[in-house]
């Protein structure tokens, strides 16, 4: 009797973590520029946080001066990807007919 317990409480378990439910629907697919302005948000933040942890203390010069430098580059790269990118869907043919009417 223990053993049979045993066993369905593990079926139970495993129908528990591994049974994927009718409702369950996939997430909406973000487009590149969705992406690109999520990350420059968090490198923008991440900048803010370490200017902030900078002048509290808890950072010496050269590591600020070298983080900073690599946020602003990663920055500075993404901001590039999203000019690139909205001026070819600005030069895109469904772009030149919404402009024209």
């Amino acid at each position: 009797m223990i053993l049979l317990t045993a066993v369905a409480l593990t079926a139970l378990a495993f129908y528990y973590v591994f049974h994927v439910p009718e409702q369950a629907a996939p997430a909406p697919e973000k487009s590149r520029v969705t992406f690109l302005q999520e990350r420059k948000e968090v490198v923008y933040e991440n900048l803010r946080d370490l200017n902030f942890e900078f002048k509290a203390g808890k950072f010496p010069p050269a590591d600020y001066e070298r983080m900073k430098a690599s946020l602003e580059q990663e920055a500075a790269l993404i901001l590039a990807e999203i000019a690139e990118l909205d001026a070819v869907r600005a030069s895109s043919p469904e772009a030149r007919k919404g402009q024209r009417n």
